[in-house]
């Protein structure tokens, strides 16, 4: 549950920053692209910052590491609170940001070492389900607390991290390296390895490749709906701030019933001798979202729409928990944290870039409530190609990448 925590800090932020859309342009006097900025600027810091988490996550005492993160993550939100203007909450984003880059590589790295391989996925289920909770969360008190003034909703989240700082740091034990896995000399010397020589080794894995980029094309699209998605409800159909927070949440509550599904259904389907599982369940899940997404966005009823939505998010929900098991199941565990950080800071550069991109893209066609929904017509590209990767090209060099995953490399 800590994990998971740690790890939805970030996915509430984000959800706050989407909730507070309104409010922000409102009293900051800022436009789309500006507030895409504070996701782009916190995540591009973060991006580059995971470049060094991941390997220090492989070489030092990880719950220590994750406890000082929470403690920056916590002030960067409290000063963002207290931002007198435009310009200083966009650098407490900054600082944010550099916090926010450790947890991705240290929970995968934990995960991978407190559970074993069968039911890794089932694991990243629960963990992706106090993600998209937190996401949730967010956007609906970030929301309520923002009709009232937007700084109660970052000051709320600098509280949940200060708290879950102290949590982690006195309830989290460090758990053996590698502990279900036979221990060699390599493993062992691990502060001699050399860093850039692991990073060529994690991107030399073909499905893990593959696994990053189907991921980015992922979170692009996920990224862009959780920042306009409730100025989205509130242009195209007419609604307050309070009543499209609280509709908003119904994707929320779509995604945590697939996450919480599919990663036992791969497990379950792995132990039976379908080794392909994980990666089938994810492409499958990618391809439905998408087909489900279309109708949401053409959708004239509010009702109708929330209908689609609920499970548009179910399927997207459901893509994560395979193939962040996958992902253990094809590197050693070693390089846990390095390929996590390689992972994370792809993903976040593409999610950093998407709230930008969607505001421009936008901007560019009118700045309208009608132009926020063209823009997400066109971006639905995104999943189809994601399913795309996994369905024709992971499938194929998977069962390979997990039977040479310990294999010892020169």
């Amino acid at each position: 549950m800590l994990l998971a925590l740690a790890v939805g800090l970030q996915s509430a932020d984000a959800g706050t920053v989407g909730a507070l859309v309104v409010p922000l342009r409102q009293s900051l006097h800022i436009n789309n692209i500006q507030v895409g900025l504070l996701v782009t600027v916190s995540t591009g810091v973060g991006a580059l910052a995971t470049v060094l988490a991941g390997p220090l996550a492989d070489r030092t005492v990880r719950v220590r590491l994750l406890w000082i993160a929470l403690l920056v993550c916590s002030v960067a939100m409290a000063l963002s609170a207290a931002s007198p203007n435009y310009g200083w909450l966009l650098a407490c984003r900054v600082a944010l940001g550099a916090g926010i880059a450790v947890s991705g590589p240290v929970v995968a790295s934990l995960v991978g070492d407190y559970f074993r391989p069968a039911e890794r996925g089932r694991v990243y289920g629960l963990v992706l389900a106090g993600e998209g909770t937190c996401t949730a969360i967010g956007l609906l008190v970030a929301g309520e607390l923002g009709a009232v003034g937007w700084r109660l909703g970052f000051g709320w989240l600098a509280v949940m991290g200060l708290i879950l700082s102290v949590a982690v740091a006195t309830l989290l034990r460090e758990p053996l390296r590698g502990g279900r896995r036979p221990r060699t000399d390599k493993t062992a010397d691990s502060r001699r390895r050399s860093i850039w020589r692991e990073l060529r080794w994690v991107l030399s894995i073909r499905t893990n490749v593959v696994l990053i980029a189907a991921s980015s094309f992922g979170y692009f699209f996920s990224a862009g709906l959780s920042t306009f998605g409730v100025a989205l409800l509130c242009g195209r159909f007419q609604i307050g701030q309070s009543v499209a927070t609280m509709l908003i949440a119904v994707l929320g509550v779509g995604a945590l019933t697939g996450v919480l599904t599919t990663g036992r259904i791969a497990d379950w389907l792995t132990d039976r001798g379908y080794i392909n599982a994980r990666i089938t369940l994810g492409g499958t899940a990618f391809l439905a979202a998408a087909a489900l997404i279309l109708p949401t966005l053409l959708a004239d009823n509010l009702l109708l729409a929330l209908t689609f939505a609920f499970l548009a998010g179910t399927a997207m929900g459901g893509v994560n928990p395979p193939l962040n098991a996958a992902r253990l199941d094809i590197v050693h565990s070693r390089l846990w944290g390095t390929a996590e950080a390689v992972r994370s800071t792809l993903v976040s550069i593409s999610t950093g870039l998407a709230p930008l991109a969607f505001g421009a893209v936008s901007t560019a066609l009118g700045g309208t409530s009608r132009s926020l929904g063209d823009t997400f017509l066109i971006m639905l590209v995104m999943p189809v190609v994601a399913a795309g990767l996994l369905l024709c090209l992971a499938r194929r060099s998977y069962p390979r990448d997990v039977a040479t995953a310990w294999l010892p490399r020169s």
